[in-house]
């Protein structure tokens, strides 16, 4: 059975390994091979702790294994991450992660979610209600371009 709760400092190395696993599957049919290589050989950021640390992480579990989480940025309402393991995409997870932050932001009373999707990630933002805004290249740590796309969700008022 499916289970969600905030993430933790101790999840961190999980989170951002299935991360990297994610990326390699996912996004093979719309980057170069040596785009996902770069993307994928970054560590993650130093931003993440903090975001977990504020309670903007959600994992999602299954059979005591991590198989999904999402991060937002509680100031701004930056979709920082969204992934789910490959072998658990198609089931409803990450959209169930996204109305967990959407909760979390109306809590916060932000206006408007907005995030830089990856291309192949740009249908499923669109079923979550993000409208695409630009194409954009996103300028990773790495030191790479990644083509985007920025979108939004504007928020209604919180009931």
């Amino acid at each position: 059975m499916l289970s969600r709760r905030p993430a933790t400092a101790a999840d961190l190395p999980t989170m951002w390994a299935l991360r990297t696993r994610a990326v390699r599957a996912s996004c093979a049919t719309h980057y170069p091979a040596a785009v996902i290589d770069t993307w994928c050989a970054c560590a993650a950021p130093t931003s993440l702790p903090l975001l977990v640390q504020a309670g903007g992480a959600i994992v999602a579990e299954e059979d005591g294994q991590l198989v999904g989480y999402a991060v937002i940025n509680l100031e701004s309402g930056e979709i920082d991450a969204a992934f789910v393991e490959p072998s658990h995409q198609g089931r409803g997870i990450a959209l169930q992660l996204l109305q967990q932050l959407e909760s979390l932001a109306h809590q916060r009373r932000l206006a408007r979610l907005f995030l830089s999707a990856s291309l192949n990630a740009v249908p499923f933002y669109q079923r979550a209600g993000f409208i695409p805004l630009r194409e954009e290249v996103y300028p990773h740590r790495s030191g790479i371009g990644i083509q985007s796309v920025f979108m939004e969700k504007l928020l209604g008022r919180p009931s």
